[in-house]
Order: C-alpha cells, then sequence, then structure tokens
C-alpha cells in the first residue's frame, strides 16, 4: 500500500467510507486525524473499501483500517496487506471481536484500557441530578452566580479570541515545558485556522466582560454521538470547567444522546478528572499484533 499525506481535500471521501464502520471512536474522526497528523506524522493510504492509518512518531505503528468491516474478507486481505511483525493500535472492540474470530491464532489481543473512550450521557451532564454530581452542579452554580457571563455558540467569529485565549492557556500551564501540551497546542492552532473547510465541527465558549473565559471544541461523530476534541478555561475563573461542559451540552440538538470526552492516555489526573464526571460506558479499544 501507498501511504500519502493527509489532505483536507479528501475529506468528503474519508467520511463516506468512515460512516460505513460498525463502530467510531473519538481517534478516527477527520478532524482528529487532520489536526494531529504533524504531531503523529499520521499518513493514510486508499485500498479498496478501506482506508488505512500509519503513525510514524513517536514509534511507527499502524491505526485499525476504516470502512465496512462486516463485508471485508479479513483472511484474504490481511494475508495481502498486512507482514508478520506488524502491530495495530487504538483498534475499537467491534473490529478486534471481527479479527479473533477471522484471523483466530494469528493475532494476539491486548486490551488497551489508556485508549478508552470515555462515553456519557448528554441529559446526565446536563441536569446533573442526584449525590453523584453534587460537586459539579455546585461549582457550576458558584460560577453562575459569580459571574455575568453569555455563552455562544463556536463560529468564525470566535476563532481569533479563542487562539488568543489559548495562547493565554500555554502560557497559564507553561506549554513549552510539556511536549504534550505543545503538541496539543499546535493541534489546536490548526483545528482553528481550518475551521472553516472542516465538516461537523461545532463548539462553544463562555464569555465574560466580553473576554473568552472558556471554549470547547467538539464533532459529530454520529448521529446521536457528538465527541469533545478539546475544552480550555481560564483558571481564574472558578467553576469555569464545569460551566463550559454543562452549557455546551445543552445546547446541542436532542438528537445528541452520547458525549464522547476520549481517552485519558494514562494520565492519572485525566483519568481521576473523567471518572468525576460517572462515564456511563466505554468504547474499548485493542493492540493487536501479527505473529
Amino acid at each position: 500500500m501507498e501511504f500519502e499525506q493527509i489532505q483536507l481535500e479528501k475529506q468528503e471521501d474519508y467520511l463516506k467510507i468512515l460512516a460505513q464502520s460498525p463502530q467510531i471512536s473519538s481517534d478516527y474522526s477527520f478532524s482528529n486525524l487532520f489536526g494531529w497528523a504533524d504531531e503523529y506524522d499520521l499518513t493514510w493510504a486508499w485500498d479498496a473499501d478501506l482506508v488505512w492509518i500509519r503513525q510514524a512518531k513517536p514509534e511507527a505503528l499502524i491505526w485499525a483500517p476504516i470502512g465496512p468491516w462486516n463485508s471485508i474478507d479479513w483472511q484474504s486481505v490481511t494475508d495481502r496487506t498486512v507482514e508478520n511483525g506488524t502491530c495495530f493500535v487504538r483498534v475499537p472492540e467491534v473490529l478486534a471481536k471481527l479479527w479473533e474470530q477471522a484471523l483466530g491464532k494469528r493475532i494476539v489481543i491486548k486490551e488497551d484500557r489508556d485508549h478508552w473512550d470515555y462515553l456519557y450521557d448528554v441529559k446526565e451532564l446536563v441536569d446533573l441530578k442526584g449525590n453523584r454530581f453534587h460537586k459539579k452542579k455546585n461549582l457550576l452554580k458558584q460560577f453562575i452566580k459569580k459571574y455575568d457571563h453569555r455563552f455562544e455558540p463556536f463560529g468564525p467569529k470566535m476563532i481569533e479570541p479563542a487562539m488568543a485565549m489559548q495562547a493565554d492557556w500555554c502560557n497559564w500551564r507553561d506549554c513549552e515545558s510539556s511536549e504534550v501540551l505543545s503538541s496539543e497546542n499546535r493541534s489546536v492552532f490548526k483545528i482553528l485556522t481550518n475551521w472553516k473547510s472542516l465538516e461537523g465541527l461545532t463548539g462553544g465558549a463562555l464569555i465574560v466582560e466580553d473576554i473568552i473565559v472558556a471554549y470547547t471544541i467538539a464533532e459529530k461523530l454520529t448521529d446521536d454521538c457528538v465527541v469533545v476534541h478539546y475544552e480550555k478555561g481560564c483558571p481564574d475563573y472558578k467553576g469555569v470547567y464545569q460551566a463550559i461542559n454543562q452549557m455546551f451540552l445543552a445546547s446541542l440538538p436532542n438528537t445528541f444522546k452520547v458525549v464522547n470526552r476520549e481517552q485519558d492516555l494514562g494520565e492519572d489526573g485525566l483519568r481521576k478528572a473523567k471518572m468525576s464526571y460517572n462515564p456511563s460506558g466505554f468504547l474499548k479499544k485493542y493492540r493487536i499484533a501479527f505473529k
């Protein structure tokens, strides 16, 4: 297969093939691939009904192919395209099970908890009812009471103010001292710079005294699921993260039932924060090695 750079011009073709995948994790949204392409040195190869994705940084790995998995002869396809010793990462559970049935002893499957997507019930995170959400609701109320604010859906006029806030956020968090935060910062700017050309993007901003104090960038993943890619808030405003999360989800059409808040990558602090919102489930992913 011939791998090539991920191109904005092929966005529509990619999305048509992605829609045929029986299970779609956050990794495979077009905006995620496009936004992180430079950081992971991502490339893709188009082969019949499938798109294969490869990363070169920080190590050479193959991601799961996307396409109509249920109609693929995986024995034949992998015989033709996959070398022994190849390791696949970010393989969604549905595909892992298909490969287990089709390929049997040719592969070794290992659960990859660090890459599981966190799934939440949108209505629960909007209503914040019960003891499970008491702390979140209390912080939300404090923000609403203390600050004269307004929420606005994200659009082109928000791009420059959001870039300014992102730059400030990086100063607050000292992004220069962290390669992870620096990479994310570059990804954010790439998405914001190309906002008008990317399909399915949505989001919102919290504004206090005409200054953005928080923003979120999200994307339609399926008809009933939205994925949150980035969520940033100014630390000077107590409850700002609870506020942007609740208000953004409340602004969505009621067709969205599930919010995917991506993975924790094994970071203890991030895992604790994601668990504190009481996920309704996980989209499990696996590493699969071909013997």
